[in-house]
């Protein structure tokens, strides 16, 4: 793929963003603000997304390997 059709595509792709959401019929400074509050949105979701999930899935992956059947941890084994 050479740069100017990969130009094309993402012009495209800017194009059908514009299409889909509407934005194309703002004005410049309307569409500076819908952007930049879509962005700290879209930003805010894959930060929240990247701390908690790590800590939800290990909690329980922890809960149902107790329920079905995971050896707990002997207090021995934890002083050694």
């Amino acid at each position: 793929m050479n740069f100017k059709n990969l130009r094309e595509y993402l012009a495209w792709l800017y194009y059908q963003y514009l299409l889909i959401t509407g934005i194309y019929v703002l004005e410049p400074w309307e569409k500076s603000i819908f952007n930049s509050i879509l962005f700290s949105a879209v930003a805010m979701v894959i930060y929240t997304s990247y701390v908690f999930v790590p800590i939800h899935v290990r909690l329980a992956l922890e809960f149902f390997s107790g329920i079905f059947g995971g050896q707990p941890e002997s207090t021995m084994a934890l002083m050694n």
